[in-house]
């Protein structure tokens, strides 16, 4: 639970234009994690043409959930006042998410960002507020898989220097 509070701590101090702080969080442990497979495997059944629907994805949208320690819905509240542009707003949320992923990394914890259709359309199931959205799960947990190297093309690919 200290790391989980620390992930969040550290979220808090993301950079956010006009201090709206924007970032909200949902955090699923213990058997909330199964409701929220459960929700997201019945989403996942109910909105699924039948001849594009997979078994193999509704076993795995109701069992990641339960595999992880913990799974945050990572939401975003919108300025009242609209004071700044609303992708400054997800873009500070991401910055919080960052924080989170650095912490995670910090103390050898797994961690990644999804956002099926399920978690986007959560709000009923969430319980958001007017002028809430939910973008995305973060899921948390130990591992016992092997380091994997980074994979990034060069900066150098992503980068032109402007010196005049």
């Amino acid at each position: 639970m200290a790391i989980i509070e620390e992930v969040l701590e550290n979220a808090n101090w993301a950079p956010t234009h006009r201090l709206t702080e924007p970032w909200r969080f949902k955090v699923f442990t213990g058997p909330a994690l199964e409701r929220l497979g459960d929700y997201l495997a019945d989403f996942y059944r109910n909105n699924t043409p039948e001849e594009q629907f997979s078994e193999a994805k509704f076993t795995k949208s109701k069992e990641n959930p339960r595999r992880s320690a913990c799974v945050i819905a990572i939401c975003m509240k919108r300025d009242a006042e609209e004071r700044v542009p609303e992708w400054e707003e997800v873009a500070a949320v991401a910055c919080a998410v960052q924080n989170m992923w650095l912490t995670c990394t910090a103390h050898h914890v797994g961690s990644y960002w999804s956002s099926p259709k399920a978690a986007l359309e959560a709000d009923e199931f969430l319980g958001l507020e007017a002028g809430e959205r939910c973008l995305g799960l973060f899921y948390m947990g130990y591992h016992d898989l092997p380091e994997l190297p980074g994979k990034r093309l060069p900066i150098s690919d992503k980068t032109t220097w402007v010196v005049e």
